[in-house]
């Protein structure tokens, strides 16, 4: 039977990722966005805040990966999360199709992790955000203990690479850098943390899709080796040819710019990521695809600043 792989948040840089890697393995698929921008293949155009354009949106389906992301903004995840899901499971419900979600690790805690964490670490989050996307991945882990649908969730690590503007890695880093300005960070100095490569979550994604095995389970992303945010510096150095120091800003600094940026006033609340470290395991991930091979950091940068560079061409 022929497949027909669906993504919903088509115009994000982990959608994107996903579409190249279901392209890859020349497989139908279909971008869904709440704006048509793309000409390559066929697009629909879908707020899946509304339950009867979710439905829309997934006919012909086989598989469907619900890689939306939200305004970086307590209150909208808290409202619109749970909702999308809710009318993206009723979708796939209806249509009989299977879902990958894209999840992150917020729901964990409570702060410090263990480290590593994998899976099964406890899930008591203190943050608005952490509670908001427990609460929406619960929804999905319920339909599917009920038989409701055929799922999984796939769960991602803060991310870099190309199209990924809301990236630690390009605001107030690499687009500095690009400008002649020197990096700056929120994170503290020496603390190891472990990143994803966008195009690395679109393959794992499509991956776990295509394995009858993986669905109903939940599943950690695969991720580079834990790093500090100096040592990702000298991959961005090494490849743009410059010797830059990265700006620490200190926890009055951060409090007091945030007062005129709002995203920086949302990232308060996670800052527990990087006070200490953060260790995500993707040990299950290894076990079931051994041959799935990740991009070392040094090219991932690379391409990274290609991408941000032709885009600040256009």
């Amino acid at each position: 039977m022929s497949q027909t792989h669906i993504v919903l948040g088509a115009s994000g840089a982990v959608g994107k990722a996903v579409i190249q890697a279901l392209q890859a393995k020349e497989v139908n698929v279909i971008a869904v966005a709440r704006s048509k921008k793309r000409n390559d293949i066929p697009c629909r155009t879908a707020d899946l805040l509304i339950a009867e354009q979710a439905l829309m949106a997934v006919q012909g389906a086989t598989h469907v990966y619900l890689c939306v992301g939200l305004p970086y903004n307590k209150e909208v995840w808290r409202r619109d999360f749970p909702l999308i899901m809710k009318n993206v499971i009723a979708a796939c419900k209806a249509t009989e199709a299977k879902l990958v979600y894209l999840d992150n690790i917020y729901m964990y805690g409570p702060a410090p992790l263990s480290v590593p964490f994998d899976e099964t670490h406890p899930q008591h989050p203190t943050t608005h955000k952490g509670k908001a996307r427990k609460q929406t991945t619960d929804l999905l882990l319920s339909a599917i203990e009920k038989g409701e649908i055929k799922a999984l969730v796939g769960r991602a690590a803060d991310f870099y690479g190309p199209g990924a503007i809301n990236s630690p890695f390009y605001i107030s880093f690499l687009d500095r850098m690009l400008q002649g300005k020197t990096p700056q960070s929120i994170a503290f100095p020496g603390v190891k943390h472990t990143y994803a490569y966008v195009p690395d979550l679109g393959r794992a994604l499509v991956e776990l899709a295509l394995e009858e095995a993986a669905y109903g389970g939940v599943w950690h992303l695969p991720v580079g080796p834990a790093v500090t945010m100096e040592e990702m510096l000298t991959y961005f150095n090494a490849a743009l040819q410059t010797n830059y120091k990265v700006s620490f800003l200190a926890p009055w600094m951060r409090k007091l710019i945030a007062l005129f940026v709002p995203v920086l006033k949302e990232a308060g609340e996670v800052m527990y990521q990087y006070e200490t470290e953060y260790v995500m395991s993707f040990e299950k991930f290894k076990r079931q695809f051994p041959d799935f091979k990740l991009t070392p950091y040094q090219r991932g940068v690379e391409e990274t600043i290609a991408y941000f560079r032709d885009l600040q061409a256009l």
